[in-house]
């Protein structure tokens, strides 16, 4: 990674910044952050927010063009992914999953957040829950001025 991460980003706030009806104040501000600070990602990351998407499609929640679009998008964020999460699922994410009552999926955001001493990013009540339980904290955005 190019530069230090500031935060571990989940893509419940991901795909807050594509769904209308999901969209809220945290994720804009974390949105408006990510454009120029680097964040870090789970190797499951790419497959959890492609997989919301094409569901959205076939749900009419949203395009193809759209996706298209919004994958451009976060293509040009310094959204940098974890090569480390598939070697620890076995045993630290499994133990953080089982600890704190996540799904393997969740755990893997708060295993990254843990192990590189980083906040997280989340819209996801139970994961924030775990995440203060564990001692990580949960990312603060910076106010925007004005």
């Amino acid at each position: 990674m190019p530069d230090q991460p500031a935060f571990v980003l989940d893509g419940s706030v991901t795909l807050a910044w594509h769904f209308p009806d999901e969209q809220n104040a945290y994720a804009d501000a974390v949105g408006r952050t990510a454009r120029g600070v680097p964040s870090v990602v789970p190797a499951i990351w790419s497959l959890e927010v492609a997989n919301t998407l094409i569901v959205g499609e076939r749900r009419k929640r949203t395009t193809a063009v759209d996706v298209a679009e919004f994958l451009t998008e976060l293509k040009g964020l310094p959204i940098f992914t974890d090569g480390e999460t598939l070697d620890r699922v076995w045993a630290d994410t499994l133990a953080l999953a089982r600890k704190h009552l996540l799904t393997v999926y969740d755990a893997a955001y708060l295993e990254l957040a843990a192990r590189k001493n980083l906040p997280l990013a989340s819209l996801d009540g139970p994961l924030k829950k775990a995440a203060v339980a564990a001692g990580v904290g949960v990312y603060a955005p910076p106010v925007a001025d004005g």
